[in-house]
């Protein structure tokens, strides 16, 4: 019978290329009419290959990516965090989100004085207002302050004060992605960011060396698995808030 180098369309009706053993071949119509180890077989054309479907890419928050579609106009609405170094880590994890939902995220520069913002923001249905703190546990100072800003009026459902436990954002990022087992545990009263610097032998002399190492510890986050779940909850939280603000 000799051996099937192809299959392809001619005249109205597929055609089958067979090759014997001198190398010559011929083009035979498919069906009845060969034998397979002595068996009289039909040949009939190959199924079609569905065509595989391109994996849809995921953001470095996991969610699926939205292809084509352009960074929506910023909401009235806005999720603050208390500094700088918060609002890098957020965008780079969640900033494909926030663009596509139009949500703008600010750093507050410290928290001392919330409440006062959010009586000049003023939260409403169509504009609201989600705070994400660091340290809010029960008793912290950040405790006492989220508080203070939930009791402004009118800022009841249109306000959310959400928090993590670490005295600092740069313990939110999984240690190991440091190759550490642990952040370092930094005495009470010493600056959280210049202790940690010191106690890793990293240069902690002056506000320059402090952001060379968020730089350094940012660039280890690929994607919300480097992150600790303490704060990925918090943060999706507070971008579901906004999100549902009305139009």
């Amino acid at each position: 019978m000799g051996a099937v180098l192809g299959v392809s369309p001619a005249a109205g009706m597929n055609l089958v290329t067979l090759e014997d053993r001198s190398g010559r071949t011929r083009d035979f119509p498919l069906g009845f009419g060969f034998l397979v180890d002595g068996r009289s077989v039909e040949l009939v054309p190959p199924p079609r290959q569905k065509p595989v479907a391109a994996a849809r890419r995921r953001t470095a928050s996991g969610s699926l990516a939205v292809e084509n579609v352009s960074a929506r106009t910023a909401r009235a609405s806005r999720i603050w965090v208390e500094g700088l170094h918060d609002a890098e880590l957020v965008e780079k994890v969640w900033g494909d989100d926030l663009r596509i939902e139009g949500i703008v995220v600010e750093p507050l520069h410290g928290a001392d004085d919330l409440a006062a913002a959010v009586r000049e923001f003023g939260p409403a249905p169509h504009r609201r207002l989600a705070v994400l703190l660091d340290h809010l546990v029960p008793g912290s100072k950040e405790s006492r302050l989220a508080a203070e800003a939930s009791a402004v009026p009118g800022a009841a459902d249109n306000l959310l004060i959400l928090g993590h436990p670490y005295v600092d954002v740069w313990q939110a990022v999984k240690p190991q992605r440091l190759g550490l087992d642990a952040w370092p545990q930094i005495p009470r009263g010493t600056d959280i960011k210049v202790g940690t610097c010191r106690a890793l032998g990293w240069p902690a002399e002056n506000r320059s060396d402090v952001a060379a190492a968020w730089k350094r510890i940012l660039s280890q986050v690929r994607s919300y698995t480097d992150l600790e779940p303490a704060l990925l909850g918090r943060v999706e939280e507070i971008i579901d808030f906004v999100s549902a603000a009305e139009e």
